[in-house]
């Protein structure tokens, strides 16, 4: 039973790090100095060049934590499935060909790689907002790019904060 949760868990970890890190190519492929892409209408509103490359620099951060993530979970799964031999018949069988413990810290690192992944996400998001609609502090703007990253800032710290707190209740309840 557990190592099924535990490849049902693993095979979660890798299914969402998928879904984001096409989201961080799909981000990648856009241009963000290309004006065509811009609906900033006052120029006293269009970012420094640094939001740019702080927006690129975030996406290859955030891959890179998706990346690690995936790969150890893959790792994990992998180390599981060779442990599972024809005549295993206990759980016990299990725990003796695989460290309990390191399967738990294991998985541990993984949910963090893929927590880092969703902040540099959300920030590289924040940055695209900024290019996109104009920067933050900009007064003569209408609000749109405040509008738009205040829900982000809610939801996003919201859901990691709720993923951290289940990954660790289980990390030491099981």
């Amino acid at each position: 039973m557990t190592t099924s949760i535990h490849l049902t868990a693993l095979d979660g970890i890798v299914n969402v790090n998928s879904l984001f890190t096409l989201a961080v190519f799909l981000g990648l492929t856009w241009n963000p100095r290309d004006p065509s892409n811009s609906l900033i209408g006052d120029s006293a509103c269009f970012p420094d060049p640094h939001v740019g490359e702080d927006m690129i620099a975030f996406h290859v951060y955030s891959f890179s934590s998706f990346l690690f993530s995936s790969l150890i979970a893959l790792g994990l799964k992998q180390a599981i499935r060779l442990a599972k031999t024809s005549d295993w018949d206990s759980q016990s069988h299990f725990l003796g060909l695989v460290n309990k413990g390191l399967l738990r810290v294991g998985m541990l690192v993984s949910a963090v790689g893929s927590v880092s992944g969703c902040v540099f996400l959300m920030l590289a998001l924040i940055n695209l907002v900024q290019i996109k609609l104009g920067t933050l502090s900009c007064e003569s703007g209408n609000g749109h790019s405040v509008a738009a990253i205040v829900p982000l800032v809610i939801l996003v710290p919201a859901a990691l904060l709720i993923y951290i707190c289940l990954v660790l209740f289980s990390f030491f309840k099981s």
